[in-house]
């Protein structure tokens, strides 16, 4: 059993992530460039929005605080949303005709892929001040943050806001670094915004290279090893340091491990992280020791890089579980001690 972080599932909600969420166009035109991609699917997008999908089907009781357009789009992820059963009582319509950040992606091959955003004053990042209630955050028994909401005022200041109610009530945070390049201002501005929310989270994820942009004026050696004992010697009880196809490194006060990616035949570079987060995350919140939870991880995370979709395509507990029996019984454990 896992008793670094205490969760109380006897909450309304089990988690509220904050932040994006947009359209995804994902071509049908597979091994082309995305200038001769014509036909694509549309899916609902954003990281904490797929993470919260992720962890609906895993048969979690799931919020969402955020901001979507007010228009057909907008309608469109609500209603999404709510097919899960995920609670929309707090996505709030924009006044002030802001759209849906759009994300068209290219799948050039299995190992080549690309992302356009659409992100110049879109509906997620209005999120404000007003929008935040305590007694949402205090209704549930674990608070997620992405990185993309502290890129910019008004949504900053509401997630420092929905920060501080988690601690006040003695809610876990789980901070998703989730870095995009669109509207940060500068290297600085992501090292001081992202790294205050770090320093209050219960459980940090993250790629290496969200790590170092995290870590720029704090002075260390850009390893693994520097980064969890900074990390760990704050608030943080879990540390997870994500290198893409080599694998991920999770560090914690019970032990670290190193986790080596499932075989699968991928389909496209991205996704994979949200799948993980979910997976990690419900697992964990279910009391899981942390091997088991790195492990259901990994695996959402191969599912999901080999499936045309990200939200859409979120295993459900018998899926999961399948696939890793599937997988082990060929490979063998994807979870070692480091």
């Amino acid at each position: 059993m896992n008793d670094m972080i205490r969760f109380d599932l006897e909450k309304p909600l089990h988690i509220i992530p904050v932040g994006r969420v947009a359209i995804d166009f994902n071509p049908t035109d597979y091994n082309r460039p995305l200038n001769e991609s014509s036909n694509f699917n549309k899916y609902l997008g954003g990281s904490p929005a797929n993470i919260a999908v992720g962890m609906a089907r895993l048969g979690n009781r799931v919020g969402f605080l955020g901001r979507v357009s007010d228009d057909q789009f907008g309608t469109f992820v609500t209603d999404f949303f709510k097919n899960e059963g995920i609670d929309t009582s707090h996505i709030f319509r924009c006044e002030h005709g802001e759209n849906l950040g759009l994300t068209f992606t290219e799948m050039l091959s299995p190992t080549q892929s690309s992302i356009l955003m659409y992100r110049e004053g879109v509906a997620d990042l209005q999120l404000c001040t007003d929008d935040v209630d305590e007694e949402y955050i205090k209704s549930s028994a674990c608070l997620l943050i992405s990185g993309t909401a502290l890129c910019t005022s008004p949504t900053r200041e509401a997630s420092f806001k929905a920060l501080t109610y988690a601690l006040k009530n003695k809610v876990p945070v789980v901070f998703d670094a989730d870095y995009r390049a669109y509207t940060w201002k500068s290297d600085d501005e992501i090292a001081i915004y992202t790294s205050l929310v770090a320093e209050k989270a219960d459980i940090i994820l993250g790629s290496r290279e969200e790590f170092d942009r995290m870590e720029r004026l704090l002075g260390l050696d850009g390893t693994d090893e520097a980064s969890a004992d900074y990390w760990l010697g704050k608030r943080a009880s879990i540390c997870i340091i994500k290198h893409g196809k080599a694998g991920s490194s999770a560090y914690s006060r019970e032990g670290n491990y190193l986790v080596k990616p499932f075989p699968v035949d991928a389909l496209k570079g991205f996704g994979g992280g949200d799948g993980y987060a979910s997976s990690f995350l419900h697992a964990l919140m279910a009391g899981e020791s942390l091997p088991d939870a790195l492990e259901k991880g990994s695996a959402s995370a191969a599912m999901l890089v080999a499936s045309h979709a990200c939200s859409r395509d979120m295993p459900n507990e018998e899926s999961l579980g399948a696939f890793i029996r599937e997988k082990k019984a060929i490979h063998g454990t994807v979870v070692s001690p480091l």
